[in-house]
């Protein structure tokens, strides 16, 4: 999965719009939309705002980990408590 996809992803698991992003980052939802399309890359800054917008380990979100292994039943459970968390939380 690229970059661009996990982002998407991430976001979309927090019901935020990419305008909601791009303002937090700060930058333009046109170019914050390229980043989601893998046409544009962001720099680091951008990057490290992304993750701590969005609560992603930048080791996920460039491969630098061994996350290749998580079994799609773990990945549901983690959505799951995600959604429980996000129900008591805000």
């Amino acid at each position: 999965m690229s970059i661009g996809q996990k982002i998407k992803n991430a976001r979309e698991d927090m019901d935020m719009s990419q305008n909601e992003v791009a303002a937090l980052i700060p930058m333009n939802q046109s170019n914050y939309s390229k980043i989601e399309r893998d046409l544009q890359e962001p720099s680091i800054a951008q990057l490290r705002r992304i993750c701590q917008i969005l609560h992603l380990d930048p080791n996920f979100l460039l491969n630098l980990g061994n996350y290749e292994q998580i079994s799609s039943k773990d990945l549901n459970l983690l959505k799951d408590f995600k959604e429980l968390l996000n129900k008591y939380t805000h």
